[in-house]
């Protein structure tokens, strides 16, 4: 579904990415894990199109993305949950999700959606018309989840879900990206500094560091790498 080949991106002179490859298969959750300032959110931000890559290709469903507009990969399927959420804090829960299927005019299915979206986060639905500034960081994090699946993405790009709620919330997005994968058959491309966590839930990892994959293996295999224990296990 998706594969980067050889992708180097830069903030101004300064290289991040050096040369990444990763692929994706259709109906998978891959997991990218690394230390602080490794590269992992740049990678997302290369694949949505918020800082493209200054060489190597990337492509969806066989089809080069890696010129195009961070709206124009949206519409192609790929949605990304930012890191610290970025959620609007002044509108409703409701209209934030709105915002999440802004490049839809299917108006039906937007509205059997949003029913989805309250079934896999009945609080969303008491919060409905409450400004999302106004809920918990949890709550916040399932919107943000939510904005991105109303735009019914074949890709969910979720950067570090877990960043700054406490384990018992966190426990209970991992479900729910469990959830989205199985049901929805989404496809998911998640980077987390939770590595024992995110390889629970994933099929396939890679190990990033300093801009560089070190590391790629099955999730199973990468819980009992040695050398993955003792760096990112604390084991």
């Amino acid at each position: 579904m998706l594969e980067l080949r050889n992708i180097k991106t830069f903030y101004g002179n300064i290289q991040v990415l050096k040369e990444i490859n990763i692929r994706v298969s259709e109906g998978e959750i891959i997991t990218l894990i690394g230390a602080n300032g490794a590269g992992k959110t740049t990678t997302l931000m290369s694949v949505c199109g918020i800082v493209p890559p200054r060489s190597g290709e990337i492509l969806f469903m066989n089809r080069p993305i890696n010129n195009m507009s961070a709206d124009r990969i949206v519409s192609l399927g790929i949605s990304q949950v930012p890191e610290g959420r970025r959620i609007f804090p002044y509108l409703t829960v409701a209209e934030n999700l709105d915002m999440g299927a802004f490049l839809r005019t299917d108006k039906e299915e937007i509205k059997k959606d949003m029913e989805y979206i309250f079934g896999l986060f009945p609080i969303l639905s008491e919060r409905r018309n409450q400004p999302g500034g106004t809920l918990s960081g949890g709550e916040q994090q399932m919107l943000a989840i939510s904005r991105a699946l109303m735009a019914r993405p074949r890709l969910l790009l979720l950067d570090e879900p877990s960043l700054g709620l406490a384990p018992l919330i966190v426990r209970q997005i991992f479900d729910i990206i469990k959830k989205i994968n199985t049901e929805n058959k989404t496809t998911i491309f998640l980077v987390e500094q939770n590595a024992n966590l995110a390889l629970k839930v994933a099929h396939r990892g890679y190990v990033m560091e300093n801009g560089q994959i070190t590391l790629e293996d099955s999730a199973e295999n990468l819980l009992s790498n040695e050398a993955v224990k003792k760096a990112y296990l604390g084991m």
